[in-house]
């Protein structure tokens, strides 16, 4: 699906998963933006009391967003390049699925050490995981839904097209504290946006017109 060749670059959204010990497994760019991307947002309010609680907020909003992505090695089949013709898309799916599994070494010694018997194990941690949706929108998140449908597969049955819809739910200061990066993230992503609020708020008011009295 080669682009137009008149039509401007266009910065690709993503999601990356940070993991120290294996940097790469979890870095996905997305391959062609979608069209569309659903936000629902949902207030933290106070608990219902009196008049004077009304208004009061116990943190930022709840967040999810939900994105359908698509997958396709047309190009790299057409480019004949090596990953793409031995294992399709298996690779990228992959690395989308992989956000939610822990990881295996972690697995395996929490068996170990339970076998030993060590009573409190901690469950392993997932990547903190970041959706990058513009220089304005690196966000971290929790993959909290993942719906694969592979629609064409070469001879090895590997997949080389795939449509995949992204549930996310955005993590906040309140969630992964203020001094976290995560937190620091988020933060800087409301800071982003009271900006923006402002710079529309002047740009409304300086749109009204107000028609003279007769």
């Amino acid at each position: 699906m080669t682009a137009f060749p008149g039509s401007p670059r266009v910065m690709k959204g993503a999601i990356v998963g940070i993991d120290v010990f294996n940097p790469l497994a979890s870095v996905i760019i997305f391959q062609y933006n979608p069209d569309t991307l659903t936000r629902t947002i949902n207030a933290q309010a106070a608990a219902p009391g009196d008049r004077g609680e009304a208004l009061r907020l116990k943190g930022p909003p709840q967040e999810t967003i939900r994105v359908e992505v698509e997958i396709d090695a047309a190009d790299q089949l057409e480019k004949v390049e090596a990953s793409a013709t031995s294992m399709g898309i298996y690779p990228s799916l992959s690395s989308l699925e992989m956000l939610l599994y822990p990881k295996s070494t972690l697995v395996i010694a929490n068996e170990v050490l339970s076998a030993l018997g060590m009573i409190e194990i901690s469950p392993p941690e997932a990547p903190l995981t970041l959706f990058i949706w513009g220089i304005k929108r690196v966000l971290p998140v929790r993959l909290t839904e993942l719906s694969i449908t592979e629609e064409a597969f070469d001879p090895n049955l590997n997949p080389i097209r795939a449509k995949v819809s992204l549930g996310l739910r955005v993590l906040n200061y309140t969630d992964l504290g203020l001094l976290s990066v995560g937190g620091a993230l988020f933060m800087t992503h409301q800071v982003m946006k009271e900006v923006m609020a402002t710079v529309g708020g002047v740009s409304g008011a300086a749109s009204i017109s107000f028609s003279p009295v007769e």
